[in-house]
């Protein structure tokens, strides 16, 4: 089969005068994107091409219609693009008739993706001057800081489709964790906390069901975070793995009274070895190890017991700490290793956490409350993932699940 002959230079581009402009650029080495770049000359040239192609085809409609409307010039204007601005000429017409395609009569940007880009820096935690520099380094584009903003405000309407979704009406477990941010509220910047709840369904999929945002991490905040998840069609949780706020028990029994609420053995080990001397700290931490990973509760027990015996004059206040928190501590006994290991710690919504931190590490605050949450979701979106999975070991969890539950669990998965 023979093969098909290129395109010439000047087949591509007819006129001499472009054609020696982008003959010039080429071989003087300049930028091949950008503004006044050879793609920026050579994209100019085919959109002209395109525009009065499309006018050929209008005038030949209108003259099988037997109408005798003809051309009239052409309207100048300058539009944005990702190869920079773009000096285009529309062809006109007596009656005004012709409605170009490519690049519409009032539009002032070439379809091109630019607002993917812009949402997509936007997810990466960057500012909107961070995102005009780069526009500008980048693509040679020059927008208002008031376009991008308009540009990432149309994410809005997805965050609060997001926040109000229907959710699935059994979880296995909820991690629920706070994390500190800073954003403007009535003229002054202010401390915000983000409560999260991260997930995993009957089925063993992770998910992020959603972020609110109050002024403090409370209780009272958490009721009300759970009563939006039950009113989102969540009927049953098995596990709720918690910090040691005071009186999140309450909090979830209220709205899920059958959930088994296990704290935290990572803040347990935290918080009450903060006040213990540096020399001391990893020989307390070994001997409150063998209290947590002992095989039976009896057992963990006796441990804690022994960690007294060694401990409780040097540090009084370890042993009762975890004593006044016993149950609760301790819920994950009941179980096998691999839920046990499922259920011990907060470490999953921590880890969702370091996502969230690495994109907005380099913001010390937001403009609003608003701007914050917008981000948050689209740097989860981004990272998904990363954290929108199935829980490791599932079979062998859903196993141990449908023992100790039988229909109550069952019943889920259909």
């Amino acid at each position: 089969m023979a093969r098909k002959k290129s395109k010439t230079l000047e087949e591509m581009f007819p006129d001499p005068e472009i054609r020696e402009r982008i003959q010039q650029q080429l071989y003087s080495g300049g930028p091949l994107f950008g503004e006044g770049s050879i793609f920026s000359e050579m994209l100019q040239t085919m959109i002209n091409a395109s525009l009065d192609g499309e006018m050929e085809s209008f005038q030949e409609e209108e003259k099988a219609s037997g109408n005798g409307n003809r051309r009239n010039g052409y309207t100048p204007k300058e539009v944005r693009s990702t190869a920079g601005k773009l000096k285009i000429q529309t062809p006109r017409d007596r009656e005004g008739d012709f409605e170009p395609l490519l690049v519409g009569k009032r539009e002032r940007s070439l379809p091109s993706g630019m607002e993917d880009i812009i949402i997509g820096l936007y997810a990466r935690g960057n500012s909107v001057d961070d995102i005009r520099y780069q526009l500008r380094q980048l693509y040679g584009v020059e927008l208002s800081a008031g376009m991008i903003s308009n540009i990432t405000e149309r994410v809005w309407e997805q965050v609060l489709a997001w926040q109000q979704r229907p959710l699935s009406p059994c979880y296995v477990i909820l991690y629920l964790d706070g994390i500190h941010f800073r954003a403007k509220h009535e003229g002054r910047f202010v401390g915000r906390i983000i409560h999260t709840v991260y997930g995993v369904d009957a089925h063993g999929q992770r998910d992020v069901l959603g972020l609110y945002i109050f002024d403090t991490e409370g209780a009272s905040h958490w009721g009300r975070v759970l009563e939006d998840l039950q009113a989102r069609g969540v009927e049953t949780v098995l596990f709720a793995c918690v910090d040691g706020l005071e009186g999140f028990s309450e909090a979830i029994h209220s709205v899920f009274p059958n959930a088994i609420v296990q704290r935290c053995i990572v803040h347990m080990v935290r918080s009450s070895t903060r006040f213990v001397a540096d020399k001391d700290l990893k020989a307390v931490c070994a001997d409150l190890r063998k209290v947590y990973t002992a095989a039976t509760e009896s057992h963990a027990r006796i441990a804690l017991e022994v960690f007294g015996q060694k401990w409780d004059k040097k540090y009084d206040n370890i042993r009762p700490a975890w004593e006044g928190a016993w149950t609760e501590l301790m819920a994950f006994m009941d179980f096998g290793q691999h839920i046990r290991r499922m259920i011990y710690t907060t470490n999953p919504v921590e880890a969702l956490h370091r996502i969230l931190r690495k994109v907005t590490k380099t913001k010390g605050a937001w403009a609003s409350e608003r701007a914050l949450l917008k981000q948050l979701y689209l740097a989860l979106m981004h990272n998904e993932k990363s954290w929108k999975r199935n829980a490791f070991h599932w079979k062998a969890i859903q196993n141990d699940l449908r023992k100790r539950f039988g229909k109550e669990y069952e019943k889920y998965l259909q």
